[in-house]
């Protein structure tokens, strides 16, 4: 047989699969032997497009595995991969047949172990100090005694009950809480948001601005604190304008946000400590600085009213002191009436020099030199006159007016107002020649519009004793009817119907349609 049929060549009877089958076929064989995996690895090149996905690679010494995690997914994770971080990776193994490649689709990631998580923060300070954001000349004072404080924290943790007990037992105050979850991954963008919020407020608002803001939280593990680890939350304490006081954990607990702020406290009843000072205290300070300014007072007034008796044993009496001044007094009064006579007498003898001097001849002569001069001025004074009145005369007689240029411009006017008379009377006949047109269509819309032509068309106006007749029981009382109608009227029964007054005004009736 073999030597009558040929054998098929080898292979030939083997299936054929096209690519999107084989390919399906693959995922579908690593989707069920991987559905749910960890894997240890360090994470390598990461890349976040704006689509908000991650996509990064878990490699070892060995190999390297591609991972994606969603948008959603990477919303929820606490701690967000970055390069060099050894991680614990959960999710699914699959494979993308665009590339012919394998992945994992990661569902949940975490550092692997505290000493990852330490070097990261290590990595995060180291960072956050060289940009100065913990240098100690930024950090800004604290109130001594803040009239209203902000506490960033639980609303149900021990925290606030612990921070407002303290603070009643030293020195009530407005505290103002600002709700926030203190672990997770809603810790460290909700504290952010609160530090920010505090800060936005603005001062004599509706809602008052803190003097002075608290983070707060309880102790727990480095997982439990390491939102507040986040870099988000450090810049936002450090570019709040309102000073902070960091309480975040126990005293042996260090984050982030300690060194950033401008106080550390190691409890968050030692921040409320430091926020405001004992009333007590400060009240038996103020006492004993009443009584010690009391006491100085006393003293300052006891000793300056010894200096001025002191002082004043040292003075000479007051008789003493004008007798000089008396003395010289009656020596000045005694030579008064001496000099005024003498005074006098010197002025007397220099009137009499000035009054020689003066001659009744020598006031003749001026008026006689000024006489002469009046006389000179007026003399020329008739000739200038009638010079001007011949030069201004000689002026008006060449001035020359042409009564052509008047009557011609008087015709002028005159036809502009023939033209204007004429146009205004047009548009008067044509105004009343439009009135005239529009009155008479008024006229013949009443007509048609009036009773009468309703009356035409078949309809009737009943007049009774009273008037017009609407009803049928103003009718059956009537003793006399009018019925109208458009060609004349009707009367029904003995009784005289009542005439309108105005024959003009139309009869009242109902609706007719």
């Amino acid at each position: 047989m073999s030597d009558l049929i040929d054998d098929a060549p080898e292979g030939l009877n083997a299936p054929e699969f096209s690519v999107s089958e084989i390919s399906g076929a693959i995922k579908r064989v690593i989707e069920g032997e991987f559905g749910n995996v960890r894997i240890r690895g360090e994470v390598g090149r990461v890349s976040r497009p704006r689509s908000g996905h991650i996509y990064l690679d878990l490699k070892d010494d060995r190999a390297v595995i591609s991972g994606v995690v969603w948008k959603g997914v990477a919303a929820r994770l606490t701690t967000l991969p970055e390069e060099g971080m050894e991680v614990v990776a959960t999710g699914r193994g699959t494979t993308f047949a665009g590339q012919s490649k394998y992945q994992m689709v990661i569902d949940d990631i975490k550092p692997a172990g505290v000493g990852a998580l330490m070097a990261m923060l290590e990595k995060r300070k180291a960072l956050l100090e060289a940009e100065g954001l913990f240098a100690a000349d930024r950090k800004k004072k604290l109130p001594y005694l803040p009239e209203i404080i902000g506490v960033v924290t639980s609303p149900s943790g021990a925290v606030i009950r612990d921070i407002l007990h303290r603070l009643r037992d030293r020195f009530p105050r407005k505290v103002l809480i600002w709700p926030v979850a203190v672990q997770g991954a809603k810790c460290a963008p909700e504290v952010a948001r609160a530090i920010a919020g505090f800060n936005a407020l603005s001062p004599g608002g509706a809602l008052p601005r803190p003097d002075l803001l608290i983070v707060a939280r309880g102790g727990g593990s480095i997982e439990d604190l390491w939102g507040f680890n986040e870099e988000v939350v450090a810049r936002a304490a450090a570019a709040s304008e309102i000073p902070l006081i960091s309480a975040v954990g126990h005293e042996t607990d260090t984050t982030l946000i300690d060194h950033v702020a401008d106080r550390r406290a190691p409890t968050p009843s030692a921040a409320a400590e430091m926020a405001v000072p004992v009333r007590l205290e400060l009240l038996a300070w103020l006492e004993g600085q009443g009584g010690r300014l009391a006491q100085g007072l006393t003293g300052a007034l006891a000793q300056r009213g010894q200096r001025l008796r002191d002082l004043s044993r040292a003075l000479p009496r007051a008789e003493t002191l004008v007798e000089g001044p008396r003395q010289r007094l009656d020596t000045w009064g005694d030579r008064l009436p001496v000099a005024l006579e003498r005074g006098v007498a010197r002025r007397r003898v220099t009137l009499s020099e000035c009054a020689g001097a003066l001659q009744v001849s020598a006031l003749r002569r001026m008026l006689t030199n000024e006489q002469r001069r009046l006389d000179h001025l007026a003399a020329r004074l008739a000739p200038a006159l009638e010079r001007g009145v011949a030069r201004k005369s000689e002026q008006l007689a060449g001035l020359r007016i042409s009564t052509r240029a008047v009557e011609k411009d008087i015709s002028y006017q005159k036809e502009r107002l023939e033209r204007a008379f004429s146009r205004i009377t047009d548009a008067g006949a044509r105004q009343v020649g439009e009135l005239r047109t529009r009155l008479e269509a008024t006229d013949r819309l009443r007509e048609t519009l009036g009773y009468r032509a309703t009356l035409a068309r078949g309809y009737a106006v009943v007049r009774g004793d009273a008037g017009l007749v609407t009803s049928k029981a103003a009718a059956e009382q009537a003793t006399g009817l009018e019925i109208e109608f458009a060609d004349g009227r009707l009367k029904l029964g003995s009784g005289k119907p009542a005439r309108g007054k105005s024959p003009r005004k139309p009869p009242e009736q109902g609706s007719l349609f």
